[in-house]
């Protein structure tokens, strides 16, 4: 069956890297479709800041993929790795990078977790809500409001919202956030039968759901932008707050001895972690605006104010998850997702491969 699926990855752009998409016009049966059924393709990396104008021809290989909800039927976005032309995953492919260390030893934590996708809507430059003139009333009755004077470009949300599960992603909700036109999405383990919840595979979802959004973010006329901070001022930044558990953090009698375990192990790697969690994301995390200083590290039950967040559920039950509360918006799932597994799994081989990906260093 004649189809088009969308191929979808990540530039050498820095410090943030950015999706980069075509479309590829395809022939497979919708009915025992899988991964290797999508063609590798080419493109040109030095359009992308990965290659030099002599040698610039990348290879995309198809690595998972969704259905499309825009265009609909049977046509698919698929996920793809950039590899150089000798075979070997580019310094930039950090979904290879958590591979290796998934492979290394660290798929032995059977990690699952979720992410906590903040993001703000732009029109004209400036977040909705505001105007060239004046901005509105100071932050409090925005979060998970509703009304006009309080909730800006929900049309879009709740598009998104269902694109994402005409997708089959584990999307979990949505809220307006505490600024106005910000929103947060949440996606991850949900506890539905048939959901797949390993690492990888949501990692690969929060990818597919931030190009939803800006993609119909263009029949919208609104930009979607991941800045930590996307307005100065007495107003909240954006984060991706990320839950991660283990295999012996889910286990009743041995959960909180774990997760306690893992926070002392994440605190000895602050610097590591912080260097990879998003660009500007001092701005951010200032100890103000339910964060923690970014020089500092701080763990504690039910404290968004902490570095890490250990939920009031978990806290009650002895056993559970954390949230690691400083990456932020614009942060790569895949580099986050392999820091913690490699922190955690005392995985320290692939430490020079987290080089690429250092956004942001601390004096």
């Amino acid at each position: 069956m004649i189809t088009v699926a969308e191929y979808i990855w990540f530039d050498g752009a820095n410090p943030t890297r950015r999706p980069r998409c075509k479309a590829r016009v395809v022939d497979l049966d919708p009915h025992t479709v899988q991964v290797s059924d999508f063609p590798e393709w080419g493109f040109d990396g030095s359009s992308t800041n990965q290659a030099p104008g002599n040698s610039s021809d990348l290879v995309l290989k198809p690595a998972s993929f969704f259905k499309d909800p825009i265009r609909g039927g049977d046509n698919y976005l698929v996920i793809c790795e950039v590899f150089n032309s000798n075979g070997t995953a580019h310094e930039t492919n950090a979904r290879a990078l958590l591979r290796r260390i998934l492979d290394a030893g660290a798929d032995k934590l059977e990690a699952c977790g979720g992410f906590e996708q903040e993001y703000t809507l732009f029109k004209d430059g400036l977040p909705l809500g505001f105007t060239k003139t004046n901005d509105p009333e100071p932050q409090g009755p925005y979060y998970c409001g509703v009304g006009s004077p309080r909730a800006f470009g929900r049309d879009l949300i709740e598009t998104h919202l269902n694109a994402c599960l005409e997708a089959g992603l584990n999307i979990y909700g949505i809220n307006a956030e505490v600024m106005p036109g910000q929103w947060e999405y949440q996606i991850g383990y949900r506890g539905f039968e048939g959901d797949e919840n390993d690492i990888l595979t949501l990692c690969d979802q929060r990818v597919i759901a931030n190009w939803l959004l800006e993609r119909l973010g263009e029949e919208f006329g609104i930009e979607v932008r991941f800045d930590n901070k996307p307005k100065q001022g007495d107003w909240n930044g954006a984060g991706c707050h990320t839950n991660f558990s283990t295999r012996d953090m889910r286990n009743p009698s041995t959960g909180r001895a774990t997760i306690d375990a893992a926070i002392k192990a994440l605190e000895e790697k602050h610097r590591e972690h912080i260097q990879v969690y998003g660009a500007n994301n001092d701005q951010r995390l200032t100890g103000k605006h339910e964060t923690c200083s970014i020089y500092q590290f701080r763990a504690g039950d039910s404290d968004r104010g902490a570095s890490i967040r250990i939920p009031l559920g978990v806290a009650q039950k002895g056993y559970g998850y954390l949230e690691d509360r400083r990456p932020g918006a614009n942060s790569d799932a895949y580099v986050v997702a392999a820091r913690l597994l490699a922190t955690l799994s005392g995985i320290s081989q692939f430490e020079a491969d987290f080089k690429p990906f250092i956004c942001l260093t601390l004096d």
